[in-house]
Order: C-alpha cells, then sequence, then structure tokens
C-alpha cells in the first residue's frame, strides 16, 4: 500500500513540476520557485526517507526529509498571500534550522557518541521550530483570503509532528511512548495527507492556475522610480498611521491629504495600496474603520451608542456609506451582524 501511495505522489510531483515549468513566464518568480522547491522536496523526502525510501529501505539519506519541505512550504504560503514579486535574500536565513538539522545528522551518522543528550536537545529544539513554522503557516493561511484550504491539509500535518515531538520526550523520561508514533510505517498517513494536497492543487492547477501561483501582474506603473527598499519603508508609514495614530478615524480622509500628512507622493501611495498590497485607498480605509466599529460593538463603554454613532466615530460619513462597506466587508449588513451575536 505505501509502494502506491508513494508512485502516485511522484507521479503528481512530477506532472505539477512540469504543468508549472510549462507557463513559467506568466507566474510571480519568488512564489513560482518557492512552489517548485516544495513540491522537489517532497519528491526528494520520498526517494530518500530514512525508513520507507522509495527505491531501497533503512538507508539514512539525512538530507532528504520532510523538514525541507515544510521550510520551503512557510516560503511560498509568505510570498503567496503578501504578493511580492521580490525575493528577499535574508529570508534565507529561514533555512538555517535545514542546515541545523543537516549537521546534528551527520554528526550522528558518524560520531558514535549520538545519543549525548546536549545534542538530543538541539535537535529537539530544531524540530521545535519546524513545527512553528507550520502554525506560523496555518495562522498566515486563515488571515489571509487566500488558500485557506490548504489550512486543512497542512494542520493534520503540524498535529502529527506535534505528537512525534511529544513521543520523543516521552521516551526520554521514560514514562511510555504513543505506540503509533514508534512505528515508522505510519509515515503512510502523513503520505495520504501530502497525496490528497497534491491532488488537489493538480486539480486547481488546470481549473484555476491563478489560485495556485499567481501571475506576473501587467504594470501599471511603468515610469515609476519607486524601489523596493522606498515601498517597504513606505508601507511601514501608511500602517502607523493607520494603526497607531488612527489616521482613518478622519471623515474627510483622502489621498491626498494622506499624501500630504505622510510626505509620500501621492502616486506612490496608490501604487503602494494597488501593487503591493493588493487594495486601493478606499477599501484600505475602510477596512480599519470596520474593524474599529467591530470592538466598539464589543466595547461595554459603547453599549449606549446606536449603530450610526459608532460608525460616525470610526470615520464613517453617512449611513449608506456604512452599511455598503460593512456588507462589502463581513457578508451581512451591521444590524444582522449584531442579532448574530446575541
Amino acid at each position: 500500500m505505501l509502494k502506491i501511495l508513494q508512485i502516485i505522489i511522484l507521479l503528481q510531483g512530477v506532472f505539477l513540476i512540469v504543468a508549472l515549468m510549462a507557463n513559467k513566464e506568466k507566474y510571480q518568480k519568488p512564489t513560482f520557485w518557492l512552489l517548485i522547491g516544495s513540491i522537489a522536496s517532497i519528491i526528494f523526502y520520498i526517494i530518500g526517507d530514512d525508513d520507507n525510501g522509495f527505491f531501497e529501505e533503512k538507508v539514512d539519506w539525512f538530507f532528504f526529509d520532510s523538514s525541507l519541505f515544510i521550510t520551503f512550504l512557510l516560503l511560498f504560503v509568505m510570498y503567496f498571500v503578501s504578493q511580492r514579486e521580490i525575493f528577499k535574500p535574508r529570508h534565507l536565513l529561514f533555512f538555517l534550522p535545514n542546515l541545523l538539522y543537516f549537521i546534528i545528522e551527520l554528526y550522528e551518522k558518524y560520531d558514535a557518541a549520538e545519543d549525548i543528550m546536549l545534542v538530543e536537545i538541539i535537535e529537539l529544539l530544531v524540530e521545535l521550530s519546524f513545527l512553528s513554522y507550520l502554525l506560523f503557516t496555518i495562522w498566515a493561511i486563515l488571515k489571509s483570503d487566500r488558500k485557506k484550504w490548504m489550512a486543512f491539509f497542512i494542520f493534520p500535518l503540524a498535529l502529527l509532528m506535534g505528537l512525534s515531538l511529544a513521543n520523543e520526550i516521552l521516551g526520554w523520561f521514560n514514562i511510555g511512548q504513543i505506540p503509533y508514533f514508534s512505528n515508522p510505517e505510519n509515515n503512510a498517513f502523513t503520505l495520504i495527507i501530502i497525496a490528497f494536497l497534491f491532488y488537489f492543487m493538480a486539480w486547481k492547477l488546470v481549473v484555476a492556475p491563478a489560485e495556485i501561483v499567481p501571475f506576473v501582474k501587467i504594470k501599471k506603473y511603468r515610469t515609476s522610480g519607486l524601489k523596493e527598499d522606498l515601498v517597504e519603508s513606505y508601507t511601514k508609514k501608511i500602517t502607523a498611521f493607520m494603526e497607531e495614530e488612527k489616521g482613518f478615524m478622519d471623515s474627510k480622509l483622502s489621498l491626498s491629504s494622506l499624501a500630504d500628512r505622510l510626505q509620500i507622493p501621492k502616486q506612490y501611495i496608490s501604487e503602494i495600496l494597488n501593487t503591493h498590497m493588493n487594495t486601493n485607498f478606499q477599501d484600505f480605509v475602510n477596512g480599519y474603520r470596520v474593524e474599529a466599529f467591530l470592538e466598539r460593538m464589543g466595547d461595554a463603554n459603547y453599549s449606549n451608542f446606536s449603530l450610526l454613532g459608532m460608525a460616525n466615530e470610526v470615520g464613517f460619513s453617512s449611513k449608506s456609506n456604512f452599511y455598503a462597506t460593512f456588507k462589502k466587508h463581513k457578508g451581512v449588513t451591521p444590524t444582522e451582524y449584531r442579532k448574530s451575536l446575541k
């Protein structure tokens, strides 16, 4: 059964890589290559897994393990959600736990003293870092409006890895281990999850390719002088103005007044919002207003306020604009939302 699963996953991986490479010019480069890395690392894992290698079992190809897939997957989701078109070299630091894990495995393979407690503790901390990668990946997916279906596949992987770590800790203290996780052949369950993920991605690739890897955007700002370092700096200034100074509460806030206040060219603010944050000025500001309104709904100090009274306080200038915006963001009217809380 395990061999059949391995063959299915290998064929899926090869199909996805071929399908993606055939149209690679259409996709944003960082996200594209991180997805290719995720798929390739799974293929390597299937081929070289210590306990259930595809060609030969019980062969320690310690570089081909699931941790490489976890790191690639984290970065893929980060870049997909942020829609960044340029890879940041500092994100290579996410591979440091992989390098450390490789060194530990190399040490244990060629050094007879592989049960040194310090080495075991370092290995556990490295594995915990991979677990945190998975949990952060789930959080990033759920926080975003994109790819929530992936969380249903990643969550079981995080759960399995957490239970596996707990099993190791129990073994250290001779408390008694979890039988399921003491049997290497139970990797089959993890392989089934990966197989389903690949199946779904393969289907999405055929019917809706942009949901797997975002397409390169047609450059609206061809003559823009906005550089990547300025994008990051201006983005921080814009979000700080909204989150710390509560600039959205000004009902007369406009693109021009925001540009004057922050001393950022108006066209740069539009470019950052449209191209790098996938929104427009009005939706960006109203998103903060809706969240501030929801905070007031749950605050006892505002229990005597009407819906419109709270809306006016957070920056909405009219009832019609408030109701239309709220329904756009939450899918229901403010009145319907309040009733659902009772």
